[in-house]
């Protein structure tokens, strides 16, 4: 068997699992993060791991300066190079002086202070430039984007394992096998979205899992799940009962992120209808804030038409009248976004 036959059996599965998750109303909230968090990244060597994070947008994101990190494949399909990330711009492990501030009785003379895992002021760490504005004033915008691994059904991290150790489930899950990982961090240059983390503890490559554990129970990914703003659907694509089919293919308003990338990513967005803006004379139009370009460089030409269906069906609603789609993204029961993957995690 070829090397290219083998890495393509490696991609392929028979469903793909795939989250669509509302821009419009994810409020950078966090609780994706530290549902995440709290579950898979508490282990030695993963303190500086968000497999879940949320960043304002447009902005440096996280890791820092992922979107010009390279990775993913051109558009002959060839892969591009990447460039590892390292541990400050993941984030790094920070140290705070809890003892001197809380049990030290030093009063108003000691403060919280952080400092890097080298003993270091840091420069740059997790959220640095959160809520930090585009745009000019009167018309300053951003928006929060929620990211995890995009389980991509053309995963550049499959090609780049010279190990084969990282290979899509049955269901689309795309997993690293930690026995078969070495460390070579390949992985961590393939992936544009910088999703892929090196254990300094293991000397392995780790990512998002799926919350697989959960989704074989029927349970949603704690990340989905635990959204108090209803932002997500979560479900197969191929289900066309669920809200994935429905928002990806019926209503073709939830997009990928970069799809220039060339990954076929199975995270997907409804991209976020920005306030009007206001003229030079303070008045307010009917433009978004949010330059279209802005948008169109994250989610390609396909926003024009999914932003002008959001627009159409929304003033339906306003009219009095039925919406399917407007009803689905208003989301007043949450079982309904989950599909078949609604069991309690109790």
């Amino acid at each position: 068997m070829s090397e290219t036959s083998s890495k393509q059996n490696l991609k392929t599965s028979a469903r793909q699992l795939a989250t669509v998750i509302d821009l419009n109303k994810c409020m950078g909230c966090q609780s994706c993060t530290v549902a995440c968090k709290n579950l898979w990244t508490q282990r030695p060597g993963t303190e500086h791991m968000r497999w879940a994070n949320v960043g304002t947008y447009p902005g440096r994101g996280y890791p820092r300066d992922w979107q010009s990190k390279g990775g993913g494949y051109d558009k002959d399909g060839n892969a591009k190079a990447g460039e590892l990330i390292n541990l400050v711009e993941a984030g790094d492990n920070f140290q705070f002086n809890h003892d001197e501030v809380f049990n030290q009785q030093k009063g108003q003379s000691a403060h919280l202070q952080p400092t890097t895992s080298k003993g270091e002021k840091p420069q740059w760490g997790y959220n640095w430039d959160e809520d930090q504005t585009s745009g000019d004033w009167p018309n300053a915008f951003f928006f929060y984007l929620p990211r995890k691994c995009n389980h991509c059904s053309n995963a550049p991290c499959i090609d780049a394992c010279s190990r084969n150790a990282i290979a899509k489930r049955e269901d689309g899950v795309v997993l690293i096998d930690q026995e078969k990982c070495t460390g070579h961090r390949h992985c961590v240059e393939a992936c544009p979205y910088g999703m892929v983390y090196y254990n300094l503890s293991t000397g392995r490559s780790e990512k998002c899992i799926e919350c697989f554990p959960r989704v074989e129970q029927s349970i949603a990914p704690a990340c989905n799940r635990q959204c108090v703003g209803r932002t997500r659907a979560y479900g197969y694509l191929d289900d066309k009962d669920s809200q994935v089919h429905k928002l990806v293919y019926d209503w073709q308003v939830a997009l990928p992120l970069h799809p220039e990338y060339g990954t076929q990513p199975n995270v997907y967005y409804v991209p976020p209808m920005s306030t009007f803006a206001y003229d030079d004379e303070g008045r307010l139009t009917d433009e978004m804030r949010i330059p279209m370009e802005v948008l169109e460089e994250y989610f390609g030409s396909a926003v024009n038409g999914a932003l002008k269906t959001l627009v159409t069906e929304r003033q339906k609603k306003k009219d009095g009248k039925s919406s399917e789609l407007m009803d689905i993204l208003i989301s007043r029961r949450w079982e309904d976004r989950f599909a078949q993957f609604t069991n309690e995690p109790v």
